[in-house]
């Protein structure tokens, strides 16, 4: 049987994949050092999703991975669909490892008749038989409190750090928030970069319209130095484009764009490499196909991140401890 035993033989770990993004399921399995388990998955004429497991996992650790990419709806719901056939298999407990949390930006009410989307993804997990969740860089960290569970919050900022402190030179950087509203993550990344300067881009937004922000100014001191632009997603790279120029245009050198997940739905990839940027980078939370990549793109790997998440909550170990106490 697939799987990973605990030391003393008494728990089985095992290892759950949609059909969303294979490849980083069979990184996250490599990693780990087990196989996925084999699953029949596909989708009757009219849309509905059939899903069942090839081996027994009565009794076991399970952890199911999907990404919630394009089309997020069926994701979603094949996920939810492999819940709740390890619920009906007698799994003894189920995390649902979401490396991009579905909905997450709508996290809150803007104005009124209006859902919280994000707390109704975790109602539903919880509903289909989700005992824990884990996700990458949620879009509001109190997206956590709508799981009634452990909620295991990971971050990339350090693989991207460690990335991007090869690209500069730390003594003439600057880090810069796309918002006011992410200024706390941006002082992480200073912190990391050796307490550079900060800044941030003052932004304004239409909240009736999705995907429509315009960057104004940039608050604080850029001049000469690379400034690295920090979001937790680049969906059609308009805003994270504006920002870029703004910023140049402020008198950086260059800018480094760096982002936990690579959405990027059309025209993204163009604007991207149109806006200015050195380099812009990204995870593989989310598939990033051919039609999306460009010159300018670097995709670092989260498997490895999300193998020692996986195999730090199965032996009752310390997720936080992966990222020096802090979640």
């Amino acid at each position: 049987m697939t799987g990973l035993t605990s030391n003393d033989g008494e728990r089985r770990l095992v290892l759950i994949s949609g059909r969303a993004h294979p490849e980083l399921a069979d990184d996250v399995a490599h990693e780990l050092g087990v196989e996925l388990v084999p699953t029949t998955a596909y989708d009757f004429a009219n849309g509905e999703i059939y899903v069942r497991f090839g081996e027994s996992v009565r009794g076991a650790d399970a952890f199911v991975l999907q990404s919630h990419t394009a089309p997020i709806n069926k994701w979603i719901m094949e996920q939810l669909l492999m819940v709740d056939a390890l619920k009906r298999a007698s799994a003894k407990t189920i995390t649902v490892v979401q490396p991009f949390y579905g909905y997450s930006r709508q996290d809150k009410k803007h104005r009124g008749r209006e859902p919280i989307s994000a707390r109704l993804m975790s109602d539903l997990f919880k509903t289909a038989g989700a005992d824990r969740l884990m996700s990458v860089d949620l879009h509001a960290a109190q997206t956590q409190g709508f799981f009634d569970g452990p909620v295991d919050h990971l971050w990339a900022m350090p693989l991207l750090v460690d990335y991007v402190r090869t690209r500069v030179d730390p003594t003439n950087v600057a880090v810069v928030s796309p918002d006011a509203g992410r200024i706390r993550v941006a002082e992480q990344w200073a912190a990391k970069l050796g307490g550079c300067p900060l800044a941030f881009i003052h932004k304004t937004r239409d909240i009736t319209k999705p995907n429509r922000a315009v960057a104004n100014r940039v608050v604080g001191d850029v001049e000469g130095r690379t400034a690295i632009l920090t979001d937790d997603l680049i969906d059609t790279g308009g805003t994270i484009a504006e920002a870029v120029r703004v910023v140049l245009a402020a008198g950086a050198k260059d800018v480094i764009v760096a982002a936990t997940h690579g959405v990027l739905s059309d025209p993204a990839a163009q604007r991207l490499q149109d806006c200015g940027a050195r380099e812009v980078v990204v995870t593989d939370t989310l598939p990033i196909t051919e039609e999306r990549q460009f010159d300018k793109l670097t995709v670092l790997s989260i498997a490895p991140l999300l193998a020692r998440a996986i195999r730090e909550v199965f032996d009752d170990g310390s997720v936080t401890s992966l990222f020096d106490g802090a979640s």
